[in-house]
């Protein structure tokens, strides 16, 4: 009940009213200036103070959107707003919600009540702004962003002058009003500590308001961690120090073949093989670090892989346990990484092969034909002829494009420093040996192809060993034991004879017959002549530029010495020669056989017949077949003879006879 004083209060305010109300006069000595302010602000709105007639009520539709739009303070307030009613425990009090725009969207309280204040406009869609009503404390509370109450006739409007309301703002983490938390009942029920209980549960929803959008912000923080940690391609594991797994991600689940469920809270020793595990476990114990070290991991029951790992203690204040995040990645990708921006890789394509002869389209056609497939190939050849182009251009059209591309002579490296460059070595397996090891060649080509330069000048120690890798796929590194399964197509080549090598005693037959599995064969440029002018304009075109070299033009004699010569080192030995030359001519020179190095002019014909006038030309197909013709009579059939008098190979001699249907 209310007590005397506020009675006398009531009074005066009634009083202060129908002055206001009927005179216009203002005693500001009676009323507060907040309540004069508004007195003013609601005759400036044109609010009846007799009138009960108002239209404030929003349609269905709208009044939806409103809820949805405060959906979040009202899911926060509903809880408070039923304490706060039930904790005044008097039947004739209501407690409501109303949004920023003076729209009531909760209440609480006794239906009768409602009913018989029907004229008040309590119930949910009304609006209880200052333009509406008038001054009322849910109005001022809006407009000042303050708590207040008002008491009976402080009110506006006559309707309310027996009601009193106690109001209190409820503001954002950015302090932006966002409701107001209200409770109004009859003038004689309403208590003067009120306005304190309203506060405070204004209060209690704001913390709460602020503490949801705190935890929505971690959450959020907390799903864009997880995004990122599940995105990375590399794998992350957090343990404690008794092995217990804390957290792991995408790709360590991925690796290790374990669903996130059976991961998290699991031990480290169900995930990996037992012996790196105890590893593991030391390290989180001790809290050392790793940084970028070689690992093998793998699955219990599972092969190991090489993988490089990076180890970062962590504790936390209210943790008993060390911490320890693991980072790695498999050592392939590491490698074929490094390989691309070292030059490990493969930069040509059969188009880059020059050349329209029969002999150079079949070694093409026999490449092509097996580029995609995972056969280990032999390529066979003189020195100079591009085994290495034709390697390249094979690992460019195969699956495994998109990663390494490895090279290695066989023959420039000492004996005992092959196997370890093939193979790789671990820390200490000799003097001189890499702290933490390193890996071989085909730990660098993994995933992509190594090509095996100059086989035939592998120690046999070593050829045993490659034997091995290329039928187990997997390498145990020179004074190590454990074993790294390893996915390498081999390309070899070698400008020997391997099968007489075989018989010699220098090339071990198994490892013959594994490596000779597609043998293509690069033929010698001798063989193949009709090349030679390709080959001459395209190199000297390549070099002219370089060297600045205008107006230059080049003579059937020097096409004929040229294509006459026997060209022991081959198509190397033809790119140095066109190389020297262009270097040596000046603007305006004409290439003739006198431009050749000394060392050929002795080796070279250059009286072939230039056309004239009058001179017969013929294709040369009909030439080539002419000449083959002619030197076979002259040796009287003798196919070895004539083949050799041709420059070319008895092989391609007899595919020759074949192509131009001759008779022998």
């Amino acid at each position: 009940m209310p007590g005397k004083r506020m009675l006398e209060e009531n009074e005066l305010f009634e009083k202060a009213w129908l002055e206001f109300v009927q005179e216009g006069k203002m005693d500001r000595e009676v009323l507060r200036p907040i309540i004069a302010d508004s007195w003013i602000r609601s005759r400036r709105y044109e609010v009846d103070a007799y009138s009960s007639e108002v239209n404030i009520e929003i349609d269905g539709p709208s009044l939806k959107k409103r809820y949805e739009d405060l959906g979040p303070v009202l899911d926060i307030a509903k809880p408070f707003m039923d304490t706060l009613y039930r904790t005044v425990g008097e039947a004739g009090l209501i407690v409501r919600l109303t949004d920023k725009d003076g729209y009531v969207l909760e209440c609480f309280g006794d239906e009768l009540v409602f009913e018989s204040h029907k004229v008040l406009h309590l119930y949910k869609g009304t609006n209880v702004k200052e333009e509406i009503i008038g001054t009322n404390a849910i109005g001022i509370a809006l407009a000042k962003g303050i708590p207040l109450q008002v008491l009976g006739a402080e009110h506006y409007r006559a309707d309310y002058h027996g009601w009193t309301t106690s109001a209190a703002p409820i503001k954002d983490e950015e302090d932006n009003l966002v409701a107001v938390l209200s409770m109004s009942g009859d003038y004689e029920l309403v208590h003067p500590h009120t306005l304190g209980m309203v506060m405070a549960s204004a209060l209690a929803i704001e913390h709460e308001i602020k503490l949801e959008k705190s935890n929505q912000d971690l959450k959020r923080k907390n799903e864009h961690f997880n995004a990122i940690m599940e995105s990375i391609s590399e794998g992350i594991i957090c343990i404690d120090e008794r092995g217990i797994i804390r957290d792991i991600n995408l790709f360590a689940r991925r690796y290790f073949r374990v669903r996130d469920s059976a991961a998290i809270g699991g031990n480290i020793r169900d995930v990996i093989q037992s012996d790196q595990a105890r590893k593991i476990l030391k390290l989180a114990k001790s809290g050392s670090r790793l940084k970028e070290e070689e690992i093998n991991f793998g699955a219990p029951g599972s092969r190991k892989k090489s993988v490089i790992v990076n180890a970062t203690p962590i504790s936390e204040p209210n943790d008993p346990y060390n911490e320890l995040v693991l980072t790695f990645r498999e050592a392939k990708d590491i490698h074929n990484l490094v390989n691309r921006f070292t030059g490990a890789k493969a930069i040509y394509n059969f188009e880059d092969i020059l050349g329209e002869s029969e002999e150079i389209k079949e070694a093409i056609r026999l490449a092509k034909l097996v580029s995609d497939t995972e056969a280990t190939i032999l390529l066979t050849g003189e020195s100079g002829t591009g085994k290495e182009l034709f390697a390249q251009s094979i690992h460019n059209a195969s699956q495994r494009r998109s990663n390494s591309f490895v090279f290695i002579n066989c023959g420039a490296i000492p004996r005992d420093l092959v196997a370890s460059e093939l193979f790789g070595y671990v820390e200490g397996a000799f003097t001189g040996a890499r702290k933490g090891g390193q890996p071989g060649k085909f730990e660098l080509a993994d995933g992509g192809t190594l090509f095996l330069d100059e086989i035939g000048d592998m120690p046999l120690d070593t050829q045993a060993n490659l034997l091995r890798v290329l039928e187990t796929k997997e390498v145990v590194r020179v004074g190590g034991h454990d074993v790294i399964p390893v996915d390498v197509r081999v390309i070899a080549a070698t400008h020997k004879d391997l099968a007489k090598e075989v018989e010699r005693g220098n090339f071990r037959q198994d490892l013959y017959f594994r490596l000779n599995v597609m043998p293509i064969h690069t033929p010698a440029l001798r063989e193949r002549k009709s090349d030679v002018p390709i080959l001459i304009d395209f190199f000297y075109n390549q070099f002219r530029k370089g060297a600045n070299v205008a107006g230059v033009d080049i003579t059937q004699s020097f096409y004929n010495a040229m294509t006459s010569y026997s060209w022991p080192g081959n198509v190397r030995e033809l790119q140095n020669v066109m190389q020297l030359i262009s270097s040596l001519v000046s603007d305006g020179s004409v290439l003739t056989a006198r431009h050749l190095p000394e060392y050929m002019k002795n080796n070279v014909r250059d009286d072939i017949p230039v056309a004239e006038k009058g001179y017969e030309v013929k294709p040369l197909a009909k030439v080539e077949q002419e000449a083959i013709q002619a030197a076979i009579a002259a040796h009287d059939g003798n196919l070895v003879k004539a083949a050799k008098a041709l420059g070319i190979g008895r092989t391609t001699l007899y595919r020759k006879i074949e192509k131009f249907g001759l008779t022998v």
